[in-house]
Formats: structure tokens, sequence, C-alpha cells
């Protein structure tokens, strides 16, 4: 069993740097021991524990927000009970919210016999209403005495796939709204479950929904804009089917398993590992699917230890930001990695403790989805070192192998660089 205390380490104590900060790392502590002390063990050299940024409740329980969304017919529903059962067998609460349309739909509302003005007040109404349910539900687990998965059967930003986007924008600017706000800052985690009318034909049905009429075309296309509704989220994971259903449940556990750094080893299969490659040159933005900018600034902090690293990161799009405070470790035979969001104000306490040996690093991070899969694309951006110039790194997550991996065809690819250190942000960022 692997024991890791950050912030009570006599060694770390010593530190000025932790003393005065110490306030902010105690939360950080609880969440490696509560993680490492339940005996799961990491001994794969190669491997990196990922463990997800997550709110603490008042009793010091963590608050996991998981937003289910997709296409018809793609999984939801039997993935939301699975999901539910495999985290009540951990000794997790769950709370299961519903889907705020299905009110409306199944008391009678037909979304295509309705005016564009009386759709756009129901669809501001339905999204004031989840909100509503949702704050309720975020409410009850902050006071939870276990940990709580909150599961949202879609999420704020799926009433934006069903509005021009003249009347998204008209909704947000009256409402006093902003997509960090609804889309980043509201959820830890989107999982969108790709509708069986794409990839898996022989499997749609709308038998046992009375209130789903879609054909296969249609499917595909409210798959499409639901999924791109969300693109942008810092933590976001595309369920496509490539594999059979059941595994492609399984799929969807262990990705949040995966988030939440919970070691599930055989009980389901995952091999979805992160992969890197260098882009020599940027396509036009008319080549682009539909995509979201963010600026994004990291920035390393002293540490006491060679065997640790830290940093800030400060995301964002048209001027409103989510912070996030992540620490690296190595515990035996893997790198352990936290992620915690942090407010502004503690984002601004640690800028002042950054690492006078290494560079800022600013970049502008361009999402997308490409044939079913998520991807990052990070422009690196003045003012940078001098090895950082004209860089582009293409990211994403994916269990598929060597060329069975398709990849965006309008980018040019040099080559893959996934664990070459000379491209790891720590790496660029020292001064020379």
């Amino acid at each position: 069993m692997i024991y890791v205390y950050y912030c009570f380490d006599l060694y770390y104590m010593r530190s000025c740097y932790w003393m005065k900060h110490f306030h902010l790392f105690r939360r950080y502590a609880s969440h490696f021991t509560l993680q490492l002390t339940r005996g799961y063990r990491y001994i794969d050299v190669h491997k990196q524990i990922f463990v997800m940024s997550q709110e603490e409740g008042k009793n010091r329980n963590k608050v996991y927000k998981v937003v289910l969304t997709g296409g018809p017919c793609g999984g939801k529903t039997t993935g939301q009970a699975r999901l539910c059962s495999f985290f009540e067998s951990m000794n997790w609460k769950v709370y299961r919210l519903p889907e705020t349309a299905y009110i409306f739909l199944s008391g009678g509302v037909k979304f295509t016999s309705l005016s564009k003005e009386d759709a756009y007040r129901l669809q501001r109404n339905l999204i004031k209403t989840m909100m509503q349910i949702e704050d309720t539900f975020f409410d009850l687990a902050n006071t939870c005495e276990q940990n709580c998965l909150l599961i949202c059967d879609r999420g704020l930003m799926d009433g934006s796939a069903y509005l021009d986007p003249t009347d998204w924008e008209r909704m947000k600017q009256e409402n006093g709204w902003n997509s960090v706000q609804l889309r980043d800052n509201r959820y830890n985690q989107i999982i969108h479950m790709v509708s069986a009318a794409n990839g898996a034909e022989p499997f749609y049905t709308i038998d046992g929904h009375n209130t789903r009429h879609e054909g296969l075309d249609t499917a595909r296309k409210l798959d499409e804009i639901t999924a791109a509704a969300w693109v942008g989220h810092p933590y976001y994971d595309v369920i496509d089917n490539s594999t059979g259903f059941e595994e492609k449940v399984n799929r969807m556990i262990s990705t949040v398993c995966s988030r939440l750094g919970i070691e599930v080893n055989d009980r389901l299969s995952s091999e979805s590992k992160k992969r890197k490659f260098l882009v020599k040159s940027l396509a036009p933005e008319s080549m682009f699917p539909g995509y979201q900018d963010f600026d994004v600034q990291h920035y390393y902090l002293s540490s006491p230890s060679r065997k640790t690293q830290a940093r800030i990161r400060k995301r964002g799009q048209n001027g409103y930001w989510t912070y996030t405070h992540t620490m690296r470790r190595q515990v035996q035979d893997s790198m352990v990695e936290i992620r915690m969001s942090i407010s502004e104000k503690d984002f601004n306490i640690l800028y002042e403790q950054r690492d006078a040996k290494r560079h800022p690093i600013y970049k502008k991070r361009r999402c997308f989805l490409w044939n079913n899969q998520y991807f990052h694309l990070d422009i690196y951006k003045e003012p940078n070192p001098e090895r950082c110039k004209g860089l582009m790194l293409l990211e994403t997550y994916t269990a598929l192998k060597g060329d069975n991996l398709p990849l965006p065809d309008f980018l040019e690819i040099e080559r893959e660089v996934t664990g070459l250190t000379e491209y790891s942000m720590y790496n660029l960022s020292l001064k020379e």
C-alpha cells in the first residue's frame, strides 16, 4: 500500500512555501491519502495516474459531477444505471439527475409544433429549470457523509444544440450567462455516448421510447450537434461504437474511474492512453470542423523537492476563466498527478510562487471533434521560450495503437512524439 502526504511530510513542512499556503494544500493532500490508502497499487513504470479535479463537500467528502450526453440510442440510459451500480458497490452515494426535457416531452410538448419564439422561450425555461434541479442535487451532495457521484442525464449545454447560434448568443446575453460558466465550471467531466445510428446502425431502434421518433439520418444529425455543443470542456470523453455494446458501457465506466484516479485493475478493460503528435503546419480555419479556441497560460511553481512538480493553469474564452492547480510526484513506479479546480484568489496567491528557473507557457488550445475522436491542438504563442516558437502539438486519448488511429486529414502531421521528454511542457519551460 502506498501513502502519499504532500503537505504533512516533515521535509515539506519546513518549506516556507508550503507553510505559507498550508490552507490550500491541506485540501489536496486529503485527496491523495484518500485515494492511495484504499489498496490501490501502481506498478506500471510507464503509467501516469491522473486524479481529476474534485470538489470537496462540507464533510470533506468528494463531490464529482459527470454529464452523460449523446444522440438517440447511444446507451445513455443503460450506462447511467450501470455507472450508478458500479460506484454504489464502492460505497459512494450516487444521485441520478433526470433529463429535464423529458418532463416536457412526456407532458405532451412537441418542439416541432412550436413557433420559433415559443421554442426559444421553452428552451430558456427548460435551462433555468435544469439549473434549479441540478443546484438542488448539488446542495444535497455537498452535505453528504459519503463520497458522492452526480450523474446528470444531459447538461446545460445540450440546450444550445437545439437553438440557432444567434438565438443561443441572445439567450446568454439576456440572462447574463457565458459558455465557460455553463460548460467548463459547472461539471467535472462530460461523456458523449455516440448514437448507434453512427457506427452501429443494425442496432439502432426507437422501440420502447414513447418520446423518440427519429430515423437514422435525424439521429446522426442530433448526435453530431449534441457532441459539438460540449467541444471545449477540459475533460470531455467520446465513447464511440468501435466495440460491442457491453464493452462500450465498460469503457464509459472506466473513463470515469480513470478521471477520478480510481484503479479498477481487470474489473473493466480500458487501454486508453494519451497520444501526442507534432504538427508541421496549421490548416486554414475553414478546414476545421466546429471548434472552440481557448487562451491557456501555465506557470510552474517553486517546489521543495525534485520529485515534485507543481503548476497552475489559467484557461479562458472571451474574458471568462477557469483556474487549475496541478501537482505531480513520482510514487514508486508511477507518476501520480492530481488536478484541483481553484478560485481566482487562490490562483493569484500561488502565482507569487512562480519558479524563477522556468518560463511561463502561453498557448492557444483548439478543441474539436473529428471522426468521433476528441482532439486538442496546442498552438504555442508569444512570449514563449525559443524552443516553443512555431510549436504545435496535437493530443488525444485513445485505445487505438499505431496507425489504427485515424488522424485529421487536414493537418500535416510530422511524427508522433508520445513519451518524448523534449516535448513535455515541464522541459519546454526550462530556462537555458
